[in-house]
């Protein structure tokens, strides 16, 4: 099936003479057995549920329907985008690993790498992804994974996964990519072959800002590893919000679409604006389009301050990826975390904002951005 047509019909079918139009929502904690010889059936391979913390229908129709689309063998869903990053890790390191990261990530995972990893013992070095140099002199003899972001965030710089890929290849190294940005819609990098690719399912998979959810995918060995740290950390996701997920997931493709489009639309016309230093959107990122968002940096002039308080009906949220238009201070809120020093390097400035492009008309959304910017 094509992308459009998988992106519908990803979900488990359900052995029944009368099945529902709508997949049901498997709302337990557990599930019963006749006997205690038919709860033996779940260990020897006979059953497929037990307990919800280690699977649950909702659940693992989300983990399978992104392992679909983005070409992986398996999924698994996750409580959030973080707890996806986590799984996804220890499925390839243990204490004592070292793991080579893009230095310019997403704050959260800047803190997860920087902060809890170190204390299980995996060591973590940040790097510019975009010099091989850097790469290879960071890579020790316990280096055992090279960590990106298909798109990163805040600044759209768009990863080079072959060449990522290249050098792990040379020194056996696992990859691993956030695809949280791109979505499997304009970037599968499985087919670069990444071995581990992950997602905020919170962002554009559920895609109305009511849930909060992670996915990783890869091969069926990696993704036995991660099931089993999700189960024992208790780390996965509640079969209401797998089921919202879903429902979320299955218009994928409309969406971003939509907000593609509008983002381009965007930011062709925010780029001549006297009050904007530059405006960061990647270019040939897919035959599709280049991402919904629009990360933009104003002159000394202009207050982001002020501006955010001129905005009429668009929205001022910590997250991004909503069917609503919005947008956020990387600053104060997703890179809060991450040192002053770090930002000035990268390049996330005071007077930088990221725009979450809806799926509004385009020329609403653009004449509020320059009726605030006048």
């Amino acid at each position: 099936m094509r992308f459009q047509t998988k992106n519908v019909h990803f979900q488990h079918k359900m052995d029944s003479t009368e099945v529902s139009k709508t997949k049901p929502i498997f709302q337990t904690s557990a599930f019963s057995f006749e006997n205690f010889d038919d709860m033996e059936g779940f260990f020897e391979g006979k059953k497929n549920y037990l307990y919800s913390r280690m699977g649950n229908p909702n659940t693992d129709d989300l983990g399978k329907g992104v392992a679909d689309l983005e070409g992986a063998e398996a999924g698994v869903a996750t409580s959030s985008g973080l707890s996806a990053i986590l799984a996804g890790i220890l499925s390839v390191a243990k204490a004592g690993d070292h793991v080579v990261a893009t230095q310019d990530l997403y704050g959260g995972t800047y803190q997860l790498l920087a902060r809890e990893l170190p204390d299980l013992g995996i060591s973590v070095s940040f790097v510019n992804f975009e010099s091989r140099e850097e790469i290879e002199e960071a890579i020790t003899e316990n280096t055992v994974l090279l960590y990106s972001e298909s798109v990163t965030n805040p600044l759209l710089r768009v990863e080079d996964l072959t060449g990522m890929v290249k050098i792990a290849a040379s020194h056996k190294l696992k990859t691993m990519v956030d695809n949280t940005f791109a979505t499997p819609y304009l970037i599968r990098p499985h087919e670069a072959s990444v071995d581990i690719v992950v997602h905020s399912a919170t962002k554009y998979i559920g895609g109305h800002s009511d849930v909060t959810a992670g996915v990783v995918t890869g091969n069926f060995d990696l993704m036995t590893k991660a099931q089993g740290k999700v189960s024992n950390l208790g780390s996965n996701l509640g079969p209401m919000d797998g089921w919202l997920a879903c429902r979320g997931l299955k218009t994928l493709s409309l969406r971003m679409q939509k907000q593609c489009d509008n983002a381009q639309e965007l930011a062709k016309a925010l780029r001549d604006n006297a009050m904007i230093k530059q405006v960061h959107y990647p270019t040939a990122v897919s035959q599709h389009g280049n991402g919904a968002i629009v990360t933009v940096d104003f002159t000394d002039e202009l207050s982001v301050h002020e501006f955010s308080k001129r905005l009429e009906w668009i929205k001022i949220v910590p997250t991004l990826a909503g069917l609503e238009t919005s947008i956020t201070y990387p600053a104060g809120t997703s890179h809060r975390s991450m040192p002053k020093e770090m930002r000035e390097k990268l390049g996330v400035t005071d007077s930088m904002i990221r725009i979450s492009v809806g799926i509004e008309d385009a020329e609403d959304i653009i004449a509020v951005f320059k009726k605030a910017l006048s």
